[in-house]
């Protein structure tokens, strides 16, 4: 695929015009040209990425391939009900946890109120919703942090390349290629054009330790759902490069026959990079091999209403399905079985509240383990 590209507009004589060409010893910035030679006709490839600074003809090649994607985001709904409207729920919610945009009270926002990070995430899951043949992003990655850029941009790529179609990234940011893991890459700041597998997303090491509470603050803003504290809980938080990026609480049931994992949280920044089920089986794991502060080998529960997560589990292994609740238990009863203990112990009754009464769909999964996954 060759690519000419020739560009002019008036060549201005005003005094500031020829001040600065005599300046800096410049005839004319009225012609812009750029040749490009794209050796992929075969058409066997899913992502190409054309990187430079800007001014450098990206938008122009770009707009050799088709034109760029920008879909319009109504005003009055929230983003759940503008990416595919007329298509599968999970696929939707699917979308934006693969592309790392798994905060669900995000989900229920309209777009325009959302930040420039969510917004970057939010049209990648439109885009790998609709998923067109040949799509085209101008400016990727360009008005969020690095930090989320790279992280996204890694997200997106793994989601994309389900569709089995093809995608161009325009960006000026370098550090995104390797997160990618591009077919091809044309830089048109040096005019060279790379294929094949050059490039491997960079490795990241994850610290787990266990501690209590204390980090929790950092964490809870961004769960889903308001809960007191685990009782008894003993807490873990990763971290990567000394920063916390994953938060999970795991206590036991009675008798010590289970252990219960809850208040997993993933950084937003972070999310779409696999760190929660990494961390998750790795904590998991620790508990089945009995390491813990009762020394004794637990399988551990999991319980869930994010149907991203749930779908992870049920393609992971190294988990097995045990239950799945539409609706919580009969708050009342909750309520008076909790008052009734609160008397019984001398303590004040918790009046109105109460467990359940929800209409949330609470799946539960067992890790079973590494062994299992091996045999």
């Amino acid at each position: 695929m060759k690519i000419a590209i020739r560009h002019s507009c008036t060549d201005f004589d005003t005094y500031r015009a020829a001040r600065v060409k005599s300046l800096f010893n410049v005839e004319s910035g009225a012609d812009f040209s750029l040749d490009a030679d794209l050796p992929i006709d075969d058409g066997d490839w899913s992502i190409g990425v054309v990187v430079g600074p800007s001014g450098s003809g990206k938008s122009s090649i770009g707009a050799a391939f088709g034109h760029t994607y920008s879909p319009n985001w109504p005003a009055d709904l929230p983003v759940i009900d503008a990416i595919a409207p007329g298509g599968d729920f999970n696929a939707a919610t699917g979308a934006l946890s693969a592309v790392g945009l798994g905060s669900v009270p995000t989900w229920l926002r309209p777009f325009h109120v959302l930040s420039n990070g969510e917004q970057f995430r939010a049209t990648l899951a439109r885009l790998v919703c609709e998923a067109p043949e040949l799509a085209v992003v101008d400016e990727f990655s360009s008005v969020v942090d690095r930090q989320i850029a790279r992280v996204g941009a890694g997200a997106f790529a793994k989601a994309w390349r389900r569709t089995g179609n093809k995608v161009v990234l325009l960006s000026c940011h370098y550090d995104i290629l390797d997160w990618i893991e591009p077919d091809w890459v044309f830089d048109t700041a040096s005019g060279q054009f790379e294929r094949g597998c050059l490039r491997r997303r960079p490795r990241m090491e994850m610290l787990v330790q266990q501690t209590n509470w204390r980090y929790w603050p950092l964490f809870e803003p961004h769960h889903y759902l308001k809960l007191p504290q685990m009782i008894a809980a003993s807490c873990y938080v990763a971290t990567i490069d000394g920063e916390p990026v994953a938060h999970l609480a795991v206590s036991t049931r009675p008798g010590l026959v289970e252990a219960r994992a809850g208040r997993l949280v993933v950084m937003p920044e972070w999310q779409g990079a696999g760190v929660g089920m990494r961390f998750l089986n790795a904590v998991c794991e620790v508990w089945r091999r009995g390491e813990n502060r009762y020394n004794k080998s637990m399988p551990t529960l999991f319980h869930t209403s994010h149907p991203g997560l749930a779908s992870a589990l049920r393609r992971d292994k190294k988990w097995t399905q045990v239950s799945g609740k539409l609706y919580g238990d009969h708050k009342g009863r909750c309520r008076d079985s909790v008052n009734r203990s609160a008397a019984k112990a001398g303590k004040q009754q918790l009046g109105s509240a109460g467990y359940g009464g929800h209409f949330r769909a609470v799946q539960g999964f067992r890790y079973l383990g590494e062994d299992v996954c091996e045999s």
